[in-house]
C-alpha cells in the first residue's frame, strides 16, 4: 500500500477533544490492560499511556492486608515479594500460616513472629527477630518486619528504609507512609525480624527511591483549568497512513 500524504495537524482549539472523541468512537472493543489509557486507531494509531493512581502508589511496594487480623501475612509476603525476590501473594501467606497456627489465637490477636518464622523455615528461608537500635537497623540496611503499637493496636508493618530524619514503612492497612525518627521509636517495641539469607539483595532494595517517591502527593494544585484543553495542540495522522 503506497503511503500517503503527510501529516495533517487539526485546527488547535479542536485538535485534543476531536482525537478523545474519536478514541472513544473508533476503540477496539477488547478491554485495555490495566494500567493503561488507549486512544483508538481513528486518533492515528493506538498509543498506550501507562498510568498509575494514586491508590496504586500508595501501596507500591506493600500488599493491602486481606482481613483485619493479617496485617503479618501482608507484611511477610510483601517482605519475600518486594525485597527477596521470591514471589507470594498474601492470601497464600495467609493460608498457610493459618492452617499450621492456633486458628483461635490468630483470629484473635493476629499471627506473630513465630509464625512468620516457622512458615519461612518451611519455605528454607532462614529469619530471627533480634532486639536493636534504630542506629543499628539503619547500619544494617536490610528491610525488617516490625510491630508497632498505636492507641494499643498492635500492628506489624514492613520496614523499608531509613534517613537521618525519616522511617519509610509499608503499612499493609493504609500503604506506603513516614515517620519521623523519634515517633517510629516512640511507637516501635524495639525488635526487628528479619530475613538472614541474601542480604545484599535485601539491601539492594532498601531505601528504594521508587518508595520515597510513593510519598509525593497528587499535583492537584498545578492541575489544567477547564479552559486549558483548548489550547492544547497535537497531530494526527489521517486514516489510511503507515508509520
Amino acid at each position: 500500500m503506497p503511503r500517503a500524504a503527510g501529516p495533517s495537524p487539526l485546527p488547535s482549539r479542536t485538535a485534543l477533544a476531536a482525537a478523545l472523541a474519536v478514541a472513544v468512537l473508533t476503540a477496539a472493543p477488547a478491554a485495555a490492560e490495566a494500567g493503561e489509557v488507549r486512544l483508538g486507531a481513528g486518533a492515528g494509531g493506538v498509543f498506550r499511556l501507562g498510568v498509575e493512581s494514586m491508590q496504586e502508589r500508595k501501596f507500591r511496594g506493600i500488599f493491602r492486608q486481606e482481613y483485619d487480623f493479617s496485617c503479618g501475612s501482608a507484611a511477610l509476603a510483601s517482605l519475600l515479594t518486594f525485597h527477596y525476590d521470591r514471589p507470594r501473594t498474601e492470601h497464600e501467606v495467609f493460608q498457610s500460616m493459618y492452617a499450621s497456627g492456633d486458628r483461635a489465637l490468630i483470629e484473635r490477636h493476629g499471627f506473630s513472629l513465630l509464625d512468620m518464622k516457622m512458615y519461612l523455615e518451611r519455605n528454607g528461608v532462614p529469619a530471627d527477630g533480634f532486639k536493636v537500635p534504630i542506629e543499628r537497623l539503619q547500619t544494617a540496611g536490610i528491610p525488617a518486619i516490625v510491630l508497632i503499637d498505636t492507641d494499643g493496636y498492635k500492628h506489624f508493618v514492613l520496614l523499608k528504609g531509613i534517613t537521618a530524619q525519616h522511617v519509610l514503612i509499608g503499612d499493609p492497612a493504609v500503604g506506603v507512609t513516614r515517620l519521623t525518627r523519634d515517633a517510629f521509636v516512640r511507637v516501635w517495641n524495639g525488635i526487628a525480624f528479619v530475613i538472614r539469607d541474601d542480604l545484599d539483595l535485601g539491601r539492594a532494595s532498601f531505601n528504594s527511591d521508587r518508595t520515597w517517591q510513593a510519598l509525593v502527593r497528587a499535583p492537584l494544585g498545578t492541575a489544567l483549568s477547564r479552559t486549558a484543553l483548548a489550547d492544547l495542540t497535537t497531530t494526527t495522522y489521517r486514516a489510511g497512513n503507515t508509520y
